[in-house]
């Protein structure tokens, strides 16, 4: 996912959220010269930025590799929010419940933004490879989980969430347009579920679901992925009752909670 740049108003803060994104999507530590080459802001500017960031323990600086990382207090904060503000501890029993009854791999996610934060994974007996990882972030329009959460998005927010997409085509099968999206999510509406029919990666396919509360307010997606050599779509649509059963498992538990609004 590309960083947004600082909006008028954000300041310092902006700024240093942004340094802090770019230390994070690099998944790696990573030296100043790297950060300077990614980020926007002229040397001076970025070298304060770090510099505070390290001081506070947000970052953390390796002498001997004179690289950055995420430091422990940022970490902490990582691990509070994923306890207070994400669906992953509530749902995490329903998630291990369903991938031991199906033998498949169960994803959690929630929307940020336009994009899919994949808040937890729960692995399958024989996982299979593939991109999605707790923490990491994947596109709204070609995903899953994402199509499953845009469906249900007020117009306004739906408008702006569609703002966000890239529209790449990762392979043959991905929507490239707002139009042909637009179709399926109107399907996805009326069925309660979506697919990834190998739009994000080649012979990865999954279907999902979206957590609803009781308002039909989306608070996140569950889906079973697989590969094209375990299972077919026709197989995964077999497995639409056990997916929306657990999902509304998680909403009702979730019901007395209060989490980010997607």
């Amino acid at each position: 996912m590309n960083t947004a740049a600082p909006r008028s108003g954000d300041g310092t803060i902006g700024k240093a959220l942004e340094v802090l994104d770019l230390v994070a999507q690099a998944e790696r530590p990573v030296r100043f010269s790297e950060l300077l080459g990614l980020s926007p802001h002229p040397k001076a500017t970025l070298y304060r930025l770090v510099q505070t960031l390290t001081n506070l323990g947000m970052l953390r600086y390796d002498v001997d590799r004179q690289t950055y990382s995420p430091g422990l207090r940022l970490v902490r904060l990582a691990h509070a929010a994923w306890r207070q503000s994400s669906l992953a501890p509530i749902a995490r029993p329903h998630m291990d419940a369903l991938s031991e009854a199906l033998g498949e791999t169960v994803h959690l996610a929630q929307l940020d933004g336009g994009q899919v934060l994949y808040v937890d994974k729960r692995n399958a007996a024989d996982p299979i490879e593939m991109f999605s990882q707790a923490g990491k972030v994947g596109p709204g329009y070609c995903t899953g989980v994402g199509k499953a959460m845009l469906a249900f998005l007020r117009d306004d927010a739906l408008d702006n969430a569609l703002s966000q997409q890239a529209w790449y085509a990762h392979t043959a099968f991905t929507h490239t347009t707002r139009d042909s999206l637009m179709a399926e999510l109107e399907t996805v509406r009326t069925t309660g579920v979506s697919f990834d029919r190998e739009e994000h990666e080649p012979g990865i396919i999954c279907i999902a679901a979206p957590i609803l509360t009781d308002t039909e307010r989306c608070i996140g997606a569950l889906s079973v992925t697989t590969s094209t050599a375990r299972k077919s779509l026709d197989d995964l649509a077999g497995l639409a009752p056990h997916l929306k059963s657990t999902a509304l498992q998680i909403a009702q538990a979730a019901a007395n909670w209060q989490f980010p609004g997607s």
